[in-house]
């Protein structure tokens, strides 16, 4: 069952890269709940983090499982920066270093719950249905403006894109396999709030009931 949204502060309090947990699956977990905040000249985007992915070292279906390339070098950056490339040959996918620097490994943003900025984000990604603003890592990083110029940014570092912490408490954690991958597919790897109609993949998935049963 989803909260009730939390009332909006002024300020957004960041995180510092000392909460970030040491741990790529912790930290995956650790950041459902907590913002992605990106000052924007014309507006601030805000939404909860509500589900990610990891990917571990020597993880076969890991960006990093062949070393460093020039697509892939900002996973090896220090945990809290981020990464981001190119899905697919079409849309951005946003990324959190999870590691100490020289160590490839990182979380998968994979979808927000928007709280602040909805009209900029509508705009943004050509549609009014607030459901469907950020929920995958394409219309994340859309709805976020997000892009490409900002791989191997610090999200902790001050600057105008950056992980803040939760606005009110976070539902219970639900734990599964990773969405469309074919390496090291079984592990589970996915976390996301259960109940959360924002998270993406089907909806048997996150706790909610299929609407043709219902």
């Amino acid at each position: 069952m989803l909260t009730a949204a939390p009332a909006l502060s002024d300020d957004w309090p960041r995180l510092s890269r000392r909460a970030l947990p040491r741990d790529t699956v912790a930290l995956a977990r650790f950041l459902i709940g907590k913002t992605l905040v990106h000052e924007t000249p014309g507006a601030r985007l805000a939404g909860r983090i509500v589900e990610t992915e990891a990917y571990l070292v020597g993880d076969a279906a890991s960006h990093a499982f062949r070393g460093v390339t020039k697509r892939n070098r900002a996973m090896f950056l220090r945990r809290g920066h981020a990464y981001v490339y190119i899905a697919y040959g079409t849309w951005p996918a946003l990324n959190v270093a999870s590691e100490e620097e020289s160590v490839g490994a990182a979380v998968l943003l994979r979808a927000l719950e928007p709280l602040e900025g909805h009209a900029a984000m509508r705009r943004h990604r050509g549609t009014n249905r607030d459901l469907d603003l950020a929920r995958g890592p394409g219309r994340l990083a859309g709805a976020m403006q997000v892009s490409l110029k900002h791989d191997g940014v610090d999200l902790v570092g001050g600057g105008p894109l950056y992980l803040a912490a939760e606005h009110g408490p976070t539902g219970a954690v639900a734990t599964t396999t990773r969405i469309g991958i074919t390496k090291d597919a079984e592990r589970p790897l996915r976390f996301f709030e259960r109940g959360n109609r924002f998270v993406s993949g089907p909806r048997r998935l996150i706790g909610l009931p299929d609407r043709r049963r219902t």
